[in-house]
């Protein structure tokens, strides 16, 4: 889906009256690309933030600021820059050069990646400071995990908040989720499974975990019995994660929306809660869109509330839930916090992930389509190690002369990159790091390095996900209760 459209509406009553016609163009932004003749700057039309970001002539890669889910309005102003040239303390964005990042694409032009320190300014969230890295430690007196200590999860909104829940003994859960859409899932798919399997051993709190396989049925050539047979397929590999049966509800949403009418009942509050205009703004839904679309954003945001698992929660409605995620699915979950305390829910906290590259570098998207752009979890050792070899992309020097004198320039090496979201080992990471940067550690070495850490992680859940069999999938997918007691909260005098 690529939802973008130019910017060319124009709404006279709008305009400031001292502004010359030129100047008088009001424009609605999406999250996609879009396109400006004019210098202008950014203000949100609720709160009037302003993003001090000018740009004229080229792309804007935007979506709503904080929690804000009105269109933003991109207001002609008298920026100052002259032949595409940026103000001072101001940053531009072209096409050549922008990172696209919404539910569905994400593109870089950069070797190094998707600039996460602009994406954070974009999308309002805040970054991981260290402050909270201690506090993380403090509150749960254990060590955080790799994934968060390396800031692989680097953005966040209100965690914080959830710590301080953790730490005066009150409930929150975790949910995450997956959207099936092939047989195989690959490394990328695995980290949000890998890193909120850490933080649930961590508090010791339930997971909800949600199979979209109704989106991919709207955004995909797939019908719903194979949409629904891939999202049984993929809990099979969820589970072999390690998750806790008795700590952990896996749900499709075909199915369990013939199973829980408190599930529809939230779908139908938010949808009501969220207009038209406001959907197109944060997506960028176009005319040629089915209605389909526009409404499922509601229903990832429902599992959110704790009111849609009555089967767990009881009657609660007031325990918040912590949403690790990758930053690409920010968009629906600004929805959900823009209308949960409107409905009498709690605002979910997110932990935002950045994106693994595809083993062509961090410009090529992976892709089913293309088994050479990942590692998938069924690659045999043979695969894997051809994989590495072959594709993955190589931040070396031309010779080895060169590579001896200049080192290799880890930021853009895939086989380092890798090494940072699977190799447990602090110390030994710094070690290939340095080695490799100084030109002691040559790409094969590297490469021969990322080969046995990977080929153990797959082969390792490939026994695991073996050992899973229906019986086990319908125990996690079966609506029940869990461990853990939620009496009412005391009523305050």
């Amino acid at each position: 889906m690529r939802p973008g459209r130019r910017l060319l509406s124009q709404n006279s009553s709008t305009y400031p009256r001292s502004l010359s016609a030129e100047q008088q163009c009001v424009f609605r932004l999406t999250p996609k690309n879009c396109w400006c003749k004019f210098p202008f700057h950014f203000v949100s039309s609720l709160d009037g933030l302003e993003f001090n970001q000018h740009i004229t002539g080229r792309r804007i890669t935007m979506s709503a600021m904080g929690d804000n889910i009105d269109n933003l309005t991109a207001r002609v102003a008298d920026s100052g820059i002259t032949n595409g040239t940026v103000g001072q303390g101001e940053e531009a964005v072209d096409s050549t050069n922008a990172d696209i990042v919404t539910p569905w694409t994400v593109q870089t032009s950069s070797a190094a990646g998707v600039d996460y320190t602009k994406l954070i300014r974009l999308f309002g969230s805040q970054p991981i400071e260290d402050d909270l890295l201690r506090k993380f430690e403090q509150v749960t007196g254990k060590s955080m995990p790799p994934l968060l200590r390396r800031k692989i999860f680097f953005s966040h909104r209100d965690l914080d908040q959830i710590l301080n829940t953790y730490a005066n003994g009150k409930p929150f859960y975790l949910y995450t989720g997956r959207g099936p859409s092939s047989d195989a899932m690959h490394l990328g798919h695995l980290i949000p499974f890998l890193f909120t399997k850490q933080l649930q051993e961590i508090f010791d709190v339930p997971l909800i975990i949600q199979l979209t396989d109704d989106e991919k049925f709207l955004w995909k050539d797939l019908t719903l019995e194979k949409a629904n047979e891939l999202a049984y397929e993929n809990a099979k590999d969820i589970i072999a994660v390690g998750f806790d049966p008795e700590k952990t509800f896996i749900f499709s949403d075909l199915d369990f929306m013939a199973q829980e009418p408190s599930f529809y009942w939230n779908i139908l509050r938010v949808q009501k809660s969220v207009t038209y205009s406001q959907a197109k703004g944060v997506f960028g839904f176009t005319e040629s869109d089915h209605i389909g679309k526009v409404g499922f954003p509601a229903v990832q945001a429902v599992p959110s509330f704790c009111s849609t698992f009555p089967f767990i929660f009881g009657d609660r409605k007031d325990i918040p839930c912590l949403v690790p995620c990758g930053i690409d699915q920010d968009p629906y979950f600004r929805v959900t916090r823009d209308v949960a305390p409107k409905l009498g829910f709690r605002k979910p906290a997110l932990l935002h992930s950045g994106f693994i590259p595809s083993l062509q570098g961090a410009q090529t998207k992976m892709s089913a389509s293309d088994p050479n752009s990942s590692v998938y979890l069924t690659d045999t050792n043979k695969q894997i190690r051809d994989k590495i070899n072959k594709y993955a992309f190589s931040g070396g020097q031309q010779t080895l002369e060169e590579h001896r004198e200049k080192g290799g320039n880890c930021d853009v090496d895939v086989s380092y990159q890798y090494l940072r979201f699977f190799l447990d080992d602090d110390e030994r990471l710094e070690q290939i790091k340095q080695d490799y940067s100084s030109g002691k550690m040559l790409t094969g070495e590297l490469k021969k390095e990322l080969i046995t850490v990977l080929q153990k992680l797959v082969e390792d859940h490939k026994e695991r996900r073996a050992a899973v069999t229906p019986e086990t999938v319908k125990l996690f997918m079966t609506r029940r209760k869990l461990k853990f007691d939620y009496p009412a909260p005391a009523k305050t005098k």
